[in-house]
């Protein structure tokens, strides 16, 4: 990636939506130039799709926690498909540290959040522990 392309990713991170005539005034590049970079950006897999941002309150999911969890590492293939299979977890990670994944889990009410915590993630054998802390507020810097 060069500039160019720091520039156009960055404008449609800015707005997903935008048209490919304001890409290219952002990227300071011309129309067929932007169009041809977007969509190589694409095929390489640098941008791997476009999507709206929800405000999780505004749309149901006023509870949202981080929960960060030990686990047995050798089922890593498998505890990754039961948690893409969990609506409430939106972001989920592998990492390095003191604990094993870290989850962003948004629900409707602390209640809502009490059962995906204790009753499904908990309950998926590779689970060793949970620690959840409860996010009080949230930004989004893109």
């Amino acid at each position: 990636m060069d500039d160019i392309d720091s520039r156009i990713v960055e404008a449609l991170r800015a707005d997903g939506r935008a048209s490919i005539t304001a890409v290219a005034e952002a990227a300071h590049v011309s129309r067929a130039n932007a169009y041809a970079r977007v969509s190589r950006l694409v095929d390489e897999g640098v941008i791997t799709g476009f999507t709206a941002k929800v405000d999780p309150r505004r749309s149901g999911r006023a509870s949202s926690a981080y929960v960060t969890m030990r686990v047995e590492q050798a089922d890593w293939h498998d505890l990754r498909e039961r948690l893409r299979g969990i609506p409430e977890v939106e972001h989920f990670a592998l990492v390095g540290g003191d604990f094993d994944v870290i989850l962003l889990v948004r629900a409707r009410d602390n209640e809502d959040l009490r059962r995906v915590v204790l009753e499904e993630l908990t309950s998926i054998p590779s689970v060793r522990d949970t620690k959840t802390s409860l996010v009080f507020e949230d930004h989004d810097l893109r």
